[in-house]
Parts: C-alpha cells; structure tokens; sequence
C-alpha cells in the first residue's frame, strides 16, 4: 500500500483584504480536480501581502486597488522567496462556501484566471478557492448541489449520474465534472 504525501496549503502571514487579486494562475487550470472529501493536514506555506498604492482602471471592467505580494528583484515572492508562480497552484479548493476564502474569476470568458479574496483574510487562516458561477458556467462546473440527509441525519451530496455520496458540494461538483465516466457520456 502506498502513502499519500501530505497536502500543502497556503495561509496568511498577514491579514488579505477582501477584493485582494492574485495570479494569474499558470497552467492548465484544473480547480478541484484532486478535491476530496478529507482535509489531511500538510506543511504549511505562509505569504506575505504588501498593499500597493495603484489602482488599475479599464473602460469595461473598473477593477477594485491592486494589491501585490512582496516585490524581490521583480518578481513576486512569498516569504521564502518562491515566485508566485510556485505557491499560487498550492492554495487548495473550498470543500464547501464556509471554508472558501478566495474565489477563481476571469475579466472575460477564456482569459487569463485570478484568484480574489472574498472577505478579509485573517493571519494564520488557510487560503482556500473556488469557482465564481461566471467561471464554473464557463468551465461546465455545477453551480449548485442540493443536500440530502443520511440515516443519521448529517448532509450528503450525491452524485445525480452515479448515485456515489458525497460529504462536501464541491467534492461533488468536482466528482461530476473531472470523474464520474456518466456525466460524460450525457447529452449536451
């Protein structure tokens, strides 16, 4: 039987206001793919945020203040000096709304994807990422997952095509979307 590494997650060091933008996130962009209903605990990767002074504006889209992490030799660092670049793809989906404190959007269909902070983040508190229904739309992602109740009364998910259960909606959203060979097969 093989062991699992331990998962990574990213906190604050310092306190993130709300509407704070990061990124872009490099890569193929596949959110929630390795989502599960457990949270193993891992190392912990700790980034500073600096606020800047500019504000971008765009005819189409008035983006709130840019907030940037801490500039070294230019580029962007965490505390250990790892380029965004290394940490951004570490922050882990939102099981559910409650533990989500970042949430994934695009200024335009395709684009290039940020992260933005939802809500104050406190020191110590993990960053943690979903979709915004714009972006989920965009990608075919459930924007919704209607709770059960088990024998015993706890909520549960269950998978519309496959009838597997879930404990968190976004497990689901994600089982629906990367995993579950049935919803594949269905009709578009």
């Amino acid at each position: 039987q093989t062991s699992r590494a331990p998962a990574i997650s990213v906190s604050a060091e310092t306190c993130i206001p709300a509407g704070l933008r990061l990124g872009p996130v490099p890569g193929i962009f596949k959110l929630g793919k390795y989502l599960s209903d457990r949270r193993e605990p891992g190392p912990k990767k700790k980034v500073f945020f600096l606020r800047s002074l500019l504000h971008r504006w765009t005819l189409l889209f008035p983006v709130p203040p840019v907030f940037q992490v801490r500039m070294v030799r230019g580029e962007l660092v965490d505390e250990a000096g790892s380029s965004a670049l290394e940490w951004i793809g570490l922050i882990r989906a939102a099981r559910n709304s409650q533990e989500q404190t970042l949430e994934a959007v695009a200024d335009l269909p395709g684009g290039q994807i940020f992260y933005r902070a939802l809500r104050d983040v406190q020191p110590g508190e993990e960053l943690t990422v979903w979709y915004s229904n714009p972006l989920a739309q965009w990608f075919d992602i459930p924007v919704t997952a209607t709770p059960t109740h088990d024998e015993k009364g706890e909520e549960r998910y269950i998978c519309w095509y496959c009838w597997r259960t879930f404990k968190y909606p976004n497990s689901l959203k994600a089982h629906v979307h990367f995993h579950c060979a049935l919803s594949h097969s269905r009709p578009l």
